[in-house]
């Protein structure tokens, strides 16, 4: 795989810490299901609104950054994307947890659940 820059072409090598080394699509209410992913071998449904996602390769290290994104309305409520405080991320599988925007305190399942990881 090569990247292009105007006549230059790079390898993944170099550019790779600009790259997403992971992201999942994914369904996360009733029996959860994976949408479209790279790099996510399966996801976990640990209960409502909490989900573990394991990775297929490692990353290098866990101090990579998560951008996440829920469904927008969940009858009356927005659903944000967290990482579950009493877990901490591993090189191989991350923690979340869909929340509602309007009160953190509910925890809810989301329609729409989208993560990408960079490192």
């Amino acid at each position: 795989v090569a990247f292009y820059i105007a006549n230059k072409a790079l390898s993944p090598g170099l550019v790779g810490s600009q790259l997403c080394r992971a992201w999942i699509n994914f369904n996360g209410t009733g029996t959860v299901a994976i949408r479209a992913s790279f790099n996510v071998t399966s996801i976990t449904d640990n209960g409502a609104g909490d989900y573990t996602v394991n990775l297929t390769t490692a990353m290098p290290d866990t101090n990579y950054c998560i951008v996440s994104m829920g469904d927008g309305d969940q009858g009356s409520y927005l659903t944000g994307i967290v990482i579950r405080q009493s877990t901490v991320p591993t090189v191989s599988a991350l923690r979340i947890t869909s929340i509602a925007t309007n009160n953190p305190a509910v925890i809810m399942d989301s329609t729409y659940i989208n993560l990408a990881i960079f490192r």
